[in-house]
C-alpha cells in the first residue's frame, strides 16, 4: 500500500477585534439636558425678576391739588350753590405710559354727596405730569347747621374781638378725586393702579371765597 501524499496545511492568521465601549444610557443623557435647561431658564427667570422689581417695578401716580376756585356762587334762604373748579396734576413716574380710567371727582357736605364728575378715560405718557382741569354746577343744597363763624381774637379775660377785622361765616366742604387704571409693564405684565386724594375746603358764605384748603 503505498504512501499518501502529505498536503501541507495552512492556518488563517487570527484577527484581534478591540473591546467596543459601553455607550452611556439615553436615559442619562436626557437627564442631564433637562437638569440644563432647567438651571438656564432659572437663571433667565431671576434676571427678569431682578430687572422688573429694581427698573421697571410699577409705582403708583401722584395727584396734587394745585388749586381750587368758585367762579360761581350764592346763598339765597338757606340754600347754597355753586360752581366748583379744581386744578390738579397727575405725575406718572413708571417706565411705562399710564392708562387711566374709571375716574372721578366726588364733592360732599356734612357726609353726603351734593357734587360728582367722571373724569375722561385718558394716558399719560412714562415719567410725565399731566395738568387736569375739572369745571362742573353742583346743585343746590340746603346749610345743614348754621355757618361756621370766622376766627376771632381774645384778650387776657377771654372777651372777644376784632380789631376791626370782617369776621365772616364759614361753610366747610370735601372732595375726592379716585383714578383707576393700569400700567403694562414690558408689554408682558398688567399692574392695577387705584390711587386716591382728599381735600378739605373752608369757603366764605358771604361771597364765595376760597379761604384755604388742605389735602
Amino acid at each position: 500500500m503505498a504512501d499518501r501524499p502529505i498536503i501541507p496545511t495552512t492556518t488563517a492568521p487570527s484577527t484581534t477585534t478591540r473591546p467596543k465601549r459601553p455607550r452611556p444610557p439615553s436615559g442619562r443623557t436626557n437627564l442631564a439636558s433637562c437638569v440644563v435647561a432647567t438651571i438656564f431658564l432659572i437663571f433667565i427667570i431671576i434676571v427678569i425678576l431682578i430687572v422688573y422689581y429694581t427698573v421697571f417695578k410699577p409705582q403708583d401716580p401722584k395727584i396734587a391739588v394745585n388749586a381750587v376756585q368758585l367762579p360761581s356762587f350764592s346763598v339765597t334762604n338757606g340754600t347754597v350753590n355753586f360752581t366748583f373748579s379744581q386744578y390738579a396734576s397727575v405725575r406718572n413716574p413708571n417706565k411705562a405710559a399710564f392708562s387711566h380710567y374709571d375716574s372721578s371727582l366726588q364733592i360732599l357736605y356734612s357726609g353726603s354727596q351734593v357734587g360728582f364728575m367722571f373724569i375722561p378715560a385718558g394716558e399719560i405718557d412714562a415719567g410725565r405730569t399731566q395738568y387736569m382741569a375739572a369745571t362742573f354746577s353742583v346743585q343746590s343744597f340746603p346749610l345743614s347747621a348754621p355757618p361756621n363763624m370766622g376766627p376771632t381774637l381774645a384778650n387776657g379775660d377771654g372777651v372777644g374781638f376784632n380789631f376791626g377785622l370782617r369776621v365772616q361765616p364759614t361753610m366747610e366742604i370735601e372732595t375726592k378725586l379716585e383714578m383707576a387704571g393700569r400700567v403694562r409693564v414690558l408689554h408682558f405684565f398688567s399692574h392695577r393702579v387705584k390711587v386716591r386724594t382728599g381735600c378739605r375746603i373752608a369757603i366764605a358764605v358771604n361771597n364765595g371765597a376760597v379761604l384755604g384748603f388742605h389735602c
